[in-house]
């Protein structure tokens, strides 16, 4: 029973955590639209492997550095400022061709692209790195010992949650979005929408106070 109890406080915090629309939601939508269901999922699993790298740096205990040196947070926190910003400038000058069928064939993201922007994107937020140290080590279970072990288990758990929550928004997105990118004079707007999250999300990130994770 205690068991059970344990991970249904687990699973339901994981999922709450998931299904509320925070940055990387934010994002994967915002590609999402942008190039399609595709796209979408490379952003989905681009921004999930670099979650991942931050549920290995708290097992191993390097999200502490950031935790506590306001310089390394600093730095992190900038770099990724900065490029999702420069992202956001791209999805302006791109002046609709994001969405034309025939621009886009040059111009669009491709899902490999996708998923390294995703990737970076994650990586280089070091709230995502604070989160995980600060959430995981809760459920940590002493008396089981393999605490590193325990950690990076968890956190492939609430990332594997987070696959299937983004997937689910990913596929409603792209399907009610999908007459809006046969349209050039939407598409326009849809561009700037992009570049306006892209841009509102690296100045939130940049705006983050060090001291709070």
């Amino acid at each position: 029973m205690e068991s059970f109890s344990y991970w249904t406080l687990f699973f339901t915090a994981a999922l709450m955590i998931n299904i509320s629309p925070g940055p990387d939601l934010l994002y994967i939508l915002s590609k999402t639209i942008a190039g399609g269901r595709k796209v979408g999922v490379a952003s989905s699993l681009g921004v999930c492997t670099g979650a991942l790298v931050h549920v290995f740096a708290a097992a191993f205990g390097l999200s502490a550095i950031l935790a506590t040196s306001v310089t390394a947070f600093s730095v992190v926190k900038y770099i990724g400022a900065a490029y999702l910003v420069y992202l956001g400038i791209r999805a302006f000058m791109t002046r609709g061709t994001t969405f034309d069928a025939v621009g886009a064939k040059k111009q669009e993201t491709t899902p490999w692209q996708a998923f390294k922007q995703g990737t970076l994107v994650d990586i280089l937020n070091p709230k995502v790195a604070v989160f995980f140290m600060a959430f995981l080590p809760q459920f940590v279970r002493p008396e089981l010992g393999h605490t590193t072990a325990q950690i990076i288990i968890l956190g492939m758990l609430v990332i594997a949650i987070a696959v299937v929550v983004e997937f689910v928004f990913v596929m409603a997105a792209a399907r009610t979005t999908r007459f809006f990118r046969k349209n050039r004079r939407a598409s326009v707007w849809l561009d700037r929408l992009l570049g306006s999250v892209l841009i509102g999300l690296g100045l939130r990130l940049a705006l983050l106070d060090n001291h709070h994770g």
